[in-house]
């Protein structure tokens, strides 16, 4: 017989793998997975709750100041933090368009339409809802909680960049630079990047460096 050759001899020497599989363990998941995981698929029982609360939400102020946010998922993962200096805010957005006042005056035939076009989504206008009226206040980010036949319902997640904590805090420092304040009302949270189309980079969309440096053609 033929004398073995080196590598042969080799694979002789080696052991067999062994074939017994180890059986791997599921990872724990973290309480805001099961949260998530609630508000994505809820239960008979979680749905009516929610419509009840729209009950009250309808028949309440349109902005309304909450200790705790509604989806503690959702908010912790746009930057919320429970601590001083951030504020969340419950607002109703009407739905079915956007509408002004009808001319008293004269005016041509249409001149005297009512209906006013934005080119903004509903997020987008509660976010600028928010800060009209707390002006002292920037707004971080939003969510949608429901919606109904004729209402949308978000919460805005608000920070006070003059409080200490604030200052103190490396993540949020970089509101206290002006040319980071009142970025809502230039479209640079992540309601007015989606609205202004900024989530694709494309050759053939006109929507950079905006909207109107184009010609109006981006949207």
């Amino acid at each position: 017989m033929a004398e073995k050759t080196k590598a042969e001899s080799k694979k002789e020497t080696k052991k067999e793998p062994s074939k017994a599989k180890v059986e791997q363990k599921p990872s724990a998941k973290g309480v805001y997975h099961y949260l998530k995981k609630a508000w994505l698929n809820p239960t008979e029982q979680n749905t009516q709750d929610l419509r009840s609360k729209m009950i009250s939400w309808r028949a309440g102020n349109r902005i309304t100041k909450l200790e705790k946010p509604t989806r503690l998922d959702r908010a912790r993962a746009l930057g919320y933090k429970a601590k001083k200096g951030f504020v969340v805010f419950r607002i109703v957005i009407e739905r079915g368009g956007r509408f002004k006042n009808r001319p008293n005056t004269k005016r041509r035939s249409k001149r005297f339409n009512i209906k006013k076009i934005l080119k903004m989504n509903y997020q987008w206008v509660a976010e600028q809802r928010v800060q009209n009226k707390y002006t002292n206040l920037e707004v971080l980010n939003s969510y949608k909680i429901a919606k109904d036949g004729r209402f949308y319902f978000f919460e805005v997640i608000c920070i006070d960049p003059e409080r200490p904590e604030i200052k103190n805090d490396s993540n949020f420092r970089w509101l206290q630079n002006p040319t980071n304040r009142h970025r809502v009302y230039r479209g640079l949270t992540s309601a007015g990047r989606k609205s202004r189309g900024l989530r694709v980079k494309a050759s053939n969309l006109k929507v950079r460096p905006s909207g109107n440096a184009n010609k109006h053609h981006g949207k």
